[in-house]
Formats: structure tokens, C-alpha cells, sequence
């Protein structure tokens, strides 16, 4: 192994335990901007590491032309390249059914499949690979596009929403266990009671599938529990009931309040005073924003001011596991992102063992 294929992660909680389950199951992980030096790298380092199978996909010899300058195996990396892959002709007629299925005529079938995007979808909703990472060199609508036409919605989500995860060991109050999950960082600008409800139970349950135990969900406000009983405080604290009653409904065991201010979410000394009662026992692991606004910029000031680790975008609301992640993305980010995505095909394949949603 090559010095630069050796393994550079920063040990933290989250990412420990994410590689301790993948190293278990290893999955393969499709990069769809496969022409990037951070994502040759960082294949090297899942081989290394013994935790997934990487998929490139671009043109061949440009990716091995950076493997040979960066001085990186490709050794056990698969190397794609969607326009002479045997596989081309198979999506086209599939995307044709697909078409013909949505009352519409399909055209230029070749030119639509041949992008990397929409190939790395069609091999994700038809088995070929468990998990997709995209975005260190496009633009989000892109992938959402993309996404959204060939990957079924899951049954439980309202929408597409992204998760945020995020891990700090320096930080004060940040989670019970020096991790946060934020909601919904990326797509949706104002979700509705309902989105938020449904993003709360699905990031609950996201969260516990990564920790490994039952969460606190704190659903975010300028107000805690009618302090400031304003439209904005009003529809939060409406999502908490809605939230709750469709956890019962789902029978699944997540504590959640709201609305909350983030001080009393996370700081148990400011819960005390605020709230005093049982529930400023614990501080919250998962938190969901009331508007897109605020969720993006608390996680930019989270990382880049306080410096935390952020892993992500994860993708929700479709039935196959998938990431977007912003162009600045550090090496260290986007390996985390892709042991996310890995650990969340973990779940897919316990739930769904013959490959399909119900």
C-alpha cells in the first residue's frame, strides 16, 4: 500500500462506530464526480481501511492518470465509465419503461443515461450498488433531479429532506455523545407542520440506527414551550404533537419536545432553569429547524467557526441510501459521508433482504 492510500481519518465517536459496523458488512459505494483527486484518495482509503467497495465512474484513463500522479492504488476500486459500460443499453430500455409507465414518450435515452448522475441512480435503484455519493463537482439540483426520477420515494418520509450529521469532541454540549444530527439542511426552504413531523420521526430513527440507542429530538424554535407564542413558535410546537402521534403510530420509541430554544435543547444548565422538569435530564442528539435558513447556516457556523465535523448531505425520503455533499468537501468529510451512506444500506438490506420496498 502506497503512503497516500494509507488511512487519514480523524477518530471521532461517530465515525468509529460507522466503520466498526462497515468493516462487519462492507457495501459498495458509488462516487458519481469519480475525476477528483479528494475522491481517488479517498477510495484508496475505504479499500485500506477494509470497509467498502468504491465505484468510480468517469473517463478511465483520466481517473487512473490520477491515481498514478497522486502515487494511489486502485487495487480492488472499480473504474466506470457510464459510455461504454455493458450496462447502457440495459438502463435506456429501463428508462424507457420508466417513461412509458409516466404517460410520456421517452427521447435521446443514450444522452440522459450516459451522465453520471443518472447512471449512479439507475445502478442504486436496480442493485448494482448500495449506496451513491455526488456533488464534490455539481450543483445539488442537479443530483436531486436525478434522484428523484430513478430512485422509488420511501413509504414513511413526506419529501426529500437531508441530514446533516456532525461530531465534535471539543465542542460544549454537543449531543449526549459528542454528535449531532441536523434537519432538513438542504431542500426544503419552508416545511410544513406535516414535513416537519415526519422529518423529526425520520431523523430519530436515522439517528438511533447510527448510535446504536434511543434519541432525543428537539425541535427547534425562537421559543420554548409558549414563551414567545408567535406563528413561527406555534407551528413548531403543532409539528411536536404531530411528531409524537406519529411516532406512536409508527411504534417507535424517540423522546421528542418542542418547541425548544437550541440552549435548552443542548445545555442541561439552561434546560434546568427553563424547563424544570425530567426533561432537561438529557440533551438533545437530533435537531430539527423550523426553515431552511436556519438549519443551513447553524451547520456552516458549526463547522467552519466551531469546527465540527460534518458528514453529509444524507438524503432522505428515498428508498435507496444516497448523499450529496457540498464541492468544498474535505477529504476527511467525504469518507465519513460515504461510511454514512454505507451503514444506512446495512439498514436497507436487514429491512428489505430481497431488494425491494414494500
Amino acid at each position: 500500500m502506497s503512503e497516500s492510500s494509507k488511512p487519514t481519518t480523524h477518530s471521532n465517536p461517530l465515525t468509529d462506530h460507522l466503520f466498526a459496523a462497515l468493516k462487519r458488512n462492507p457495501k459498495r459505494i458509488v462516487f458519481t464526480e469519480g475525476e477528483d483527486e479528494r475522491v481517488v484518495r479517498v477510495a484508496a482509503q475505504l479499500v485500506a481501511l477494509e470497509v467498502a467497495v468504491p465505484i468510480l465512474l468517469g473517463n478511465r484513463a483520466r481517473i487512473q492518470a490520477i491515481a498514478v500522479n497522486l502515487n494511489v492504488s486502485l487495487m480492488f476500486v472499480k473504474v466506470l465509465d457510464p459510455r461504454d459500460s455493458s450496462d447502457l443499453d440495459l438502463f435506456c430500455k429501463r428508462l424507457e419503461k420508466m417513461e412509458r409507465y409516466r404517460g410520456r414518450v421517452a427521447a435521446e435515452t443514450r444522452d440522459v443515461m450516459v451522465k453520471p448522475h443518472n447512471f449512479a441512480a439507475m445502478m442504486l435503484q436496480y442493485g448494482q450498488a448500495d449506496a451513491m455519493v455526488s456533488g464534490n463537482q455539481a450543483n445539488p439540483a442537479i443530483i436531486y433531479r436525478a434522484l428523484m426520477q430513478f430512485i422509488k420515494k420511501s413509504p414513511h418520509t413526506p419529501r426529500l429532506f437531508s441530514v446533516v450529521a456532525m461530531a465534535s469532541e471539543e465542542l460544549q454540549h454537543f449531543g449526549s455523545e459528542g454528535m449531532l444530527f441536523l434537519a432538513d439542511c438542504g431542500v426544503n426552504p419552508e416545511p410544513s407542520v406535516e414535513d416537519l413531523a415526519g422529518f423529526a420521526v425520520e431523523t430519530g430513527k436515522l439517528a438511533e440506527h447510527f448510535m446504536g440507542h434511543t434519541p432525543k429530538v428537539a425541535m427547534l424554535s425562537h421559543s420554548t414551550h409558549g414563551t414567545m407564542p408567535t406563528t413561527s413558535s406555534k407551528r413548531v410546537a403543532a409539528a411536536t404533537v404531530l411528531a409524537r402521534d406519529l411516532a406512536k403510530r409508527q411504534r417507535v420509541n424517540i423522546e421528542i419536545d418542542g418547541e425548544l430554544q437550541a440552549d435548552v435543547a443542548l445545555d442541561m444548565a439552561a434546560a434546568e432553569v427553563k424547563l424544570k422538569d425530567a426533561r432537561a435530564a438529557k440533551s438533545a442528539d437530533v435537531l430539527v429547524f423550523p426553515n431552511l435558513d436556519s438549519a443551513h447556516i447553524a451547520f456552516k457556523l458549526l463547522e467552519h467557526v466551531g469546527g465540527a465535523k460534518m458528514y453529509g448531505h444524507l438524503l432522505c425520503g428515498l428508498s435507496r441510501p444516497a448523499a450529496q455533499v457540498p464541492k468544498t468537501v474535505t477529504e476527511e468529510s467525504l469518507l465519513g459521508t460515504a461510511a454514512l451512506v454505507g451503514v444506512e444500506a446495512i439498514k436497507y438490506r436487514d429491512l428489505y433482504p430481497d431488494g425491494e420496498i414494500v
